[in-house]
């Protein structure tokens, strides 16, 4: 018994001996420590987190103004217009504006208009033409416009035109248009010229009614102040306020009209649909309605804030019989 004890004994020293001999051999500090024990190496271990998908913010769309175009002019109107050689005066409202009527003047019949009403009847006073005259000089001819209203740029937006009838015969053949916003000086690019090529601006009769009648009235351009490519830059100008009978005033070449002619002239704040005229062929009297208060179609209804006059002649003389002609007094 006691042998196998030292036996185990002396195993056991063995095994101790050999387990110490595989560690290097190492002094030791005071702490018990080797001294040249490895160095901790700490590693600072950032945490990688997942890109992020970029956000991409759209860059505002600017929109720059559109420029306006430059127009090169070579000939100007003239800022002071001679006398009147033509004047036609027209009947006014403004005397029965506030009982909501025409007097008179309005004649569906014969495609002449006094409606310078709101489809409610509240009267518009720039709309409401007193007169209208011709005047030239040797490069132009000058339509001015007398209105009852001294405020051609009224917000309600009203064009103004001259109709010109070349060969008489009551359908007309050139309409000279303006659009708001209307200039002081004479300019160009609010005005248009537009032909009647298919002679349809009277419907089947030059001054009658021939409602419902399908048509395209002006329906082609043929000069249009506000493009530089215009093959005559020149043609037709306006202007407003130029004096107490010229509200506005329209000023084109004595060559492009010739030296005989009809003309008339529109203010229309309403339909303002030249492709649409004549408006008696457009709308029956019924569909129309009436801005006189004894009429059976009164009041105005889908033809409102518009008014014309009578065509007077120049340059020659006629027989007096002319379609839509004024009156000789």
């Amino acid at each position: 018994m006691r042998t196998s004890q030292s036996k185990f004994q002396i195993i056991a020293v063995l095994i101790l001996t050999l387990f110490a001999c595989s560690f290097p051999n190492v002094a030791q500090n005071p702490q018990g420590l080797p001294t040249d024990a490895p160095t901790a190496v700490i590693l600072h271990v950032t945490a990688t987190q997942p890109a992020a998908t970029p956000t991409t913010i759209p860059s505002p769309t600017l929109e720059l103004p559109t420029p306006t175009p430059v127009i090169p002019h070579s000939l100007t109107p003239s800022t002071v217009v001679a006398k009147a050689k033509v004047t036609i005066n027209d009947v006014t409202s403004v005397d029965t504006a506030a009982e909501n009527r025409a007097p008179y003047g309005d004649s569906y019949d014969i495609s002449l208009f006094e409606r310078p009403f709101a489809q409610d009847m509240t009267y518009l006073p720039d709309v409401d033409i007193v007169s209208y005259s011709l005047a030239y000089d040797d490069k132009f001819f000058y339509v001015s416009i007398e209105l009852v209203g001294t405020n051609p740029n009224n917000p309600i937006g009203i064009d103004y035109a001259v109709e010109l009838d070349i060969n008489a015969d009551g359908f007309g053949d050139y309409i000279i248009i303006g659009r708001a916003p209307h200039e002081v000086s004479w300019a160009t690019h609010n005005v248009q010229i537009l032909k009647d090529s298919d002679h349809d601006t009277g419907g089947l009769s030059p001054e009658k009614s021939d409602a419902p009648l399908p048509g395209n009235g002006y329906e082609t351009v043929i000069f249009d102040g506000n493009d530089p490519n215009s093959a005559d830059t020149d043609l037709a100008w306006m202007r407003t306020n130029a004096g107490k009978k010229a509200t506005v005033q329209f000023a084109f070449k004595r060559t492009f009209s010739g030296e005989n002619f009809m003309f008339g002239v529109v203010a229309d704040a309403g339909v303002k649909s030249v492709e649409d005229y004549d408006y008696v062929d457009r709308f029956t009297e019924e569909e129309a309605g009436s801005p006189e208060r004894g009429e059976k179609d009164y009041p105005l209804k889908e033809l409102y804030a518009v008014d014309n006059v009578c065509r007077a002649v120049y340059g020659f003389k006629g027989t007096g019989d002319e379609p839509r002609r004024c009156v000789d007094k």
